[in-house]
């Protein structure tokens, strides 16, 4: 079987990480596997090495400046256009709404519903969740949306984990001591400073917390992503001048750091306020870091009884100050080893052959 993965980025986002993983465990099945992507800001490759049993097509797209975010979307739909191949296929299946506008017939995993105000960028939205004849959703909650907005029954097929990867980092003395030396004990959130991560809720939750844990610090890591978000930071950096919290701001972590920098954490918070899945806090259960999650339908849906959710400032900052719980650890490392990305793989491909 021919099958083509469509991502919008070479960059460490969740839909990329996903794309990757579920690319690798499919070739690990015996399929013919090509990640397609697009090569922003000079990229040539992807942020990791991939399997060489994967085939990789990234196509250049160059920076224009002053250039605005429906502009460059809309730009992005069209490169990738003109540049993919769909009949060397026999499954397209694209992970985002700018390659499921740009392929035309395909399958799309919706990771996540947003919600966009601007015309074209609504259109886009909606044309990606539309014109599919197949739909994934990495969880039931997400697919009760899809499912209530427009009518349709996606496939839920979880997410996987690279579960051993981070509980190898987990013993690696040498590595989280470098964490523990450049940082000290900190709490740590990944995914960049963005709305949808909540990133402003946890300034206001590590501000109650240093109260009687002034011994943590507090880490963001991870870039931005492909929106500008350039209003929401200067309300975050505000924010931070109000509280005198002062965050130590990472960015891009090298995939090869990212492990023991999560293993390192005394816990890890997801404080999102949209999300499909949480493959970065199943992340931080495999390395058996406690999680502090927002209280949200899909959280409690995929993690259960592994984390401590949330809802108020107050409440976020009591259960990061809350010592670890040694049996919910525990359970969240057999939780995270129960979600195998080469399940995942043979779950796509029993989907593939079912809508073929």
């Amino acid at each position: 079987m021919r099958i083509a993965l469509l991502t919008y980025s070479t960059k460490p986002r969740g839909g990329v990480v996903h794309t990757l993983a579920l690319a690798e465990a499919l070739a690990r099945c015996g399929a013919d596997v090509t990640v397609w992507s697009l090569g922003r800001g000079g990229d040539g490759a992807f942020f990791r090495p991939v399997d060489p049993a994967v085939s990789v097509r990234i196509v250049p797209f160059a920076a224009i400046d002053g250039e605005d975010v429906g502009d460059r979307i809309l730009r992005s739909i069209a490169v990738l256009r003109d540049a993919f191949t769909p009949d060397t296929y026999d499954v397209v299946h694209a992970q985002d709404c700018i390659s499921a506008n740009a392929v035309g017939r395909c399958i799309r995993t919706i990771h996540h519903l947003d919600q966009f105000t601007t015309p074209a960028l609504a259109a886009c939205h909606e044309h990606a969740i539309v014109e599919p004849y197949a739909r994934i959703c990495v969880s039931q909650a997400v697919a009760d949306e899809v499912r209530d907005g427009w009518g349709y029954a996606p496939t839920v097929i979880p997410n996987g984990v690279d579960a051993a990867r981070f509980e190898k980092a987990a013993n690696d003395e040498a590595g989280r001591r470098r964490w523990a030396r450049e940082l000290g004990d900190y709490v740590l959130a990944v995914g960049g400073i963005e709305p949808r991560k909540g990133s402003i809720d946890l300034v206001d939750a590590y501000a109650l917390l240093r109260r009687h844990r002034p011994d943590l610090q507090l880490v963001f890591a991870g870039g931005e992503t492909l929106f500008d978000y350039r209003s929401y930071r200067n309300d975050f950096d505000t924010r931070c001048d109000e509280l005198g919290v002062h965050p130590t701001i990472l960015g891009t972590v090298a995939d090869n750091d990212l492990p023991t920098l999560v293993a390192q954490a005394t816990a890890f918070a997801f404080l999102s306020t949209k999300e499909g899945f949480g493959l970065a806090a199943m992340e931080a259960l495999a390395a058996g870091v406690p999680v502090v999650a927002r209280d949200l339908p899909v959280l409690r849906e995929v993690f259960g009884d592994t984390a401590l959710f949330t809802s108020t400032h107050q409440q976020m900052a009591d259960a990061l100050a809350q010592p670890a719980d040694p049996g919910q650890l525990d359970r969240g490392r057999a939780l995270a080893r129960a979600h195998s990305w080469d399940d995942t793989a043979r779950a796509h491909l029993d989907f593939y052959k079912s809508v073929l």
